[in-house]
């Protein structure tokens, strides 16, 4: 390992979407005296009679939700995007807006109102990967669908409103700003090497073995070298794959392991209900040819030093570029020796 990266403060180049990180080691050990946040343990029932996403309950709209067993998937109530929105242009001297259309849907990932990812088996968890690819590939075939973002908001800290095992799927017309970016990248990459630029970097990072959580025969497990957030993962398929749908064989069941090796890891670092946003980035639905993509799963956690220290993105960040103290090593050794 270098050990200047673990000593002096240096920048880390993101070769997904062209940005840099500015890593600043020495100042981790810096005394902490900000806010600590709430932290929230409760035992929760396995079912909730004034949660809207438990089985058998009513919605705030009147709908009365199925009494499902596993997964159970349903339009947004209070989407972000419309479908019914009228195509228009606005184009005033500098001040420039067009009309967004889209989808958005709500994934309960279990009927159980207790559980998180963490606490669910992977058998269970490939349930949710299989509704995943079933909504891909049926809003993939809707014209009106060029990209679909796949995420999860975990606990009150990430703004999450509702604590039932859940996430959600917007699907819309242009590609939202972060994909774009990393669609730029990828095709440049391709264009030149003819290889998957996340392929090829995982390649790297299997030899070095210095930012590895955790592998099995179909994923890697890994802080990436650029990772913002203190504890930030991502989850890659070994195999070039451009989005979930190419998932063949046992390797639906493997990227559930992968997942629940990861969230029970979070879960037992600070001995909390680890909150974090995740969500997946794969190959735009817009009919092009992508096959540049390499799909993978981001998780952005806030927490830095304990369940009740978060990381803030203010000042420097805001107006500067994202900036770390604990390295993507340092946090990859702490993440890994709790397997």
């Amino acid at each position: 390992m270098n050990t200047d990266l673990q000593d002096y403060s240096h920048k880390r180049y993101n070769i997904l979407t062209g940005e840099w990180v500015l890593v600043s080691p020495h100042r981790a050990k810096r005394p902490w005296q900000g806010q600590n946040e709430a932290v929230s343990n409760e035992v929760r029932p396995k079912h909730d009679p004034s949660c809207y996403l438990c089985a058998g309950n009513t919605r705030i709209n009147g709908e009365i939700n199925p009494n499902y067993e596993d997964v159970f998937v349903f339009t947004n109530d209070f989407a972000a995007l419309q479908t019914d929105s009228k195509n228009f242009q606005v184009e005033d001297g500098l001040l420039l807006a067009q009309s967004e259309q889209g989808i958005c849907k709500v994934i309960c990932f279990s009927p159980d109102h207790s559980k998180s990812l963490a606490d669910m088996q992977p058998s269970e968890i490939e349930k949710v990967v299989f509704a995943c690819q079933r909504e891909y590939k049926e809003l993939a075939e809707n014209e009106l669908i060029n990209y679909v973002q796949i995420f999860e908001n975990k606990g009150a800290v990430m703004g999450c409103s509702n604590p039932h095992p859940h996430g959600q799927i917007w699907s819309q017309t242009s590609l939202p700003n972060e994909v774009d970016k990393k669609d730029k990248h990828q095709l440049a990459y391709y264009n030149k090497n003819k290889s998957s630029l996340l392929g090829d970097y995982i390649k790297q990072e299997l030899s070095k073995n210095e930012r590895i959580i955790f592998e099995n025969e179909a994923f890697v497990v890994l802080v990436p070298f650029w990772a913002v957030w203190p504890f930030e993962a991502m989850i890659v398929p070994k195999r070039h794959q451009s989005n979930i749908l190419e998932l063949k064989d046992n390797e639906s069941l493997l990227f559930a392991e992968a997942i629940s090796v990861l969230t029970k890891v979070y879960d037992r670092l600070f001995n909390t209900s680890f909150p974090y946003s995740s969500g997946i980035h794969q190959a735009p639905t817009n009919g092009k040819d992508n096959s540049h993509w390499h799909w993978h799963m981001s998780f952005y956690p806030p927490l830095l030093r304990s369940a009740s220290v978060k990381k803030f993105m203010v000042g420097y960040e805001m107006f500067g570029s994202p900036q770390r103290d604990i390295t993507a090593e340092i946090a990859c050794n702490k993440l890994k020796e709790l397997i």
